[in-house]
């Protein structure tokens, strides 16, 4: 008989943190702030009120998950629905887990959540992967990586925002697809692609018949000549924002040379540049000064 020399595993500090982080507590919902990155703006209520429903008669069968924010309070990390039927249902704890995550990784399971749910509006998930760049200063090809999307399709969906908030509105009360919006995109001008909205709208027209349209008024309204004047105008605004950002800045050095230490700050916000100025209620007095004082 050959003896077996058996090693019975010792349990780091570090494993047994993680096995007490899998562990399922009931916390007071009134403790539980949403997640400020939750992408979804719409929960149908129609599939809320039967999942309060099912919460009442069964509970809640699968645990959120939470991080802790200080030492009484939580933030949702992931179960937004599940938390707001519980809410519905009249319970005041809910079972939850505790994980530990930072606040780039939780917004980033809060977007993951919902698009493995497929349920999550194209606009919804596109603005969800904007704000995880601008909020989080992630690149695109480091968000592609995160969640398991190439850099091409977050690209793609982020185009869409392109669009003005009343094409977008459009799309969505009219149940139009992604490729109705990308087809859009297309036309540079706004209230040409509204005239094509109306169209699709009323005729009720797929995603091939939408490109033709807007392949004809590209060929009607965007000539070549009227393409040229376009970019002429352009490149016109262009140099116009640069004249007035180089008079904020020569303002800002005039005041500089004269003693008052104003300071600017310039934000790139995409559509827009954000000065921030800020001036002092009293300018220090100049070191010549200072030594004559003395």
């Amino acid at each position: 008989m050959i003896a077996t020399k058996i090693k019975f595993p010792v349990s780091s500090e570090k494993e047994e943190q993680k096995q007490d982080n899998k562990k399922i507590t009931m916390i007071p919902i009134e403790l539980i702030r949403p997640n400020p990155y939750q992408p979804r703006r719409k929960f149908e209520q129609g599939s809320l009120d039967e999942l309060c429903q099912s919460i009442k008669q069964y509970g809640v069968i699968q645990p959120i998950n939470v991080r802790k924010i200080s030492a009484t309070h939580y933030e949702l990390v992931a179960g937004e629905r599940r938390l707001r039927a519980s809410m519905m249902a009249g319970l005041k704890e809910i079972p939850a887990i505790v994980v530990d995550v930072g606040e780039d990784d939780s917004a980033i399971l809060a977007l993951i959540e919902n698009l493995q749910r497929e349920n999550l509006g194209y606009m919804e998930e596109a603005e969800g992967y904007r704000n995880l760049i601008r909020e989080h200063g992630l690149t695109q090809e480091e968000l592609a990586q995160k969640i398991g999307k190439s850099q091409s399709t977050i690209a793609n969906k982020i185009r869409l925002l392109r669009l003005s908030p009343m094409v977008k509105k459009i799309l969505a009360d009219n149940n139009l697809t992604e490729r109705h919006a990308r087809a859009l995109l297309k036309l540079d001008n706004e209230q040409l692609q509204l005239k094509v909205l109306q169209k699709v709208c009323e005729k009720g027209l797929n995603v091939r018949k939408t490109e033709e349209l807007v392949q004809k008024a590209l060929e009607k309204y965007c000539s070549p000549a009227r393409t040229d004047d376009y970019k002429g105008r352009i490149t016109k605004s262009i140099k116009d924002i640069r004249i007035f950002v180089n008079t904020i800045r020569q303002a800002i050095d005039t005041m500089k040379k004269s003693g008052v230490n104003a300071r600017a700050a310039q934000i790139d916000r995409g559509e827009y540049l954000e000065f921030i100025v800020r001036i002092p209620k009293r300018s220090e007095p100049k070191q010549e000064d200072l030594q004559k004082a003395q």
